[in-house]
């Protein structure tokens, strides 16, 4: 009898035991990862946070940014497969434009301006900042972008790069403190955006 206590107690505990087991072949490498490892704002694993479009949303200072893709009709085309590198102005480089500019940008009948505007943004391919030299680089748009290195700076066009290398499962984000103007696209869009300090 007590033999059978013991083989029924021993079973229970092996039963118990297995969801550990289980959890432990399915993460075979969480040694690799102990307890008390530091992961400092998800910089390890950055590119879960998900696509170009989802990134930008969630860093929360590229709201004029989005709402102009979706104007534009772009949401789908940087959601896709990629991988692309954006050149996201944020939301105090959108302030610095002429007064007006952006409204006018905004009209359904400037969908195809405003996409060839931010498609001159993009860059095909995951370009990181190790990799920018002096440059010309060819956008979606199909103009090229000025890319320069002055020091530690990069620079898109005569704007600074704030900050570089933001990943995202489709590529790449660098977020840039202007909005930069393909040829041809109207004296009232400037991209100097020295010349209107207070907007």
């Amino acid at each position: 009898m007590k033999s059978m206590r013991t083989a029924a107690l021993s079973a229970l505990l092996i039963l118990a035991a297995l969801p550990y087991l289980a959890l432990a072949q399915e993460h075979p490498n969480s040694g690799e990862h102990p307890k008390n490892a530091e992961h400092p704002g998800n910089a390890e694993h950055p590119a879960a946070a998900g696509d170009i479009v989802s990134v930008a949303t969630g860093a929360g200072n590229f709201k004029t940014l989005i709402a102009a893709i979706k104007a534009a009709g772009l949401l789908e085309t940087l959601q896709g497969k990629g991988p692309f590198t954006l050149f996201a102005p944020t939301d105090e480089a959108f302030a610095k434009l002429p007064a007006g500019t952006l409204d006018e940008l905004l009209k359904p009948e400037n969908k195809a301006k405003l996409a060839g505007l931010l498609s001159y943004h993009v860059v095909p391919g995951k370009v990181m900042a190790a990799d920018v030299k002096t440059m010309k680089a060819k956008t979606v748009n199909g103009q090229e972008l000025s890319l320069k290195v002055e020091g530690k700076s990069v620079m898109c066009d005569g704007a600074k790069v704030l900050k570089a290398d933001i990943a995202a499962t489709n590529g790449v984000i660098h977020a840039i403190d202007a909005v930069v103007m393909p040829a041809g696209a109207g004296a009232a869009a400037s991209n100097k955006p020295k010349d209107h300090p207070g907007h």
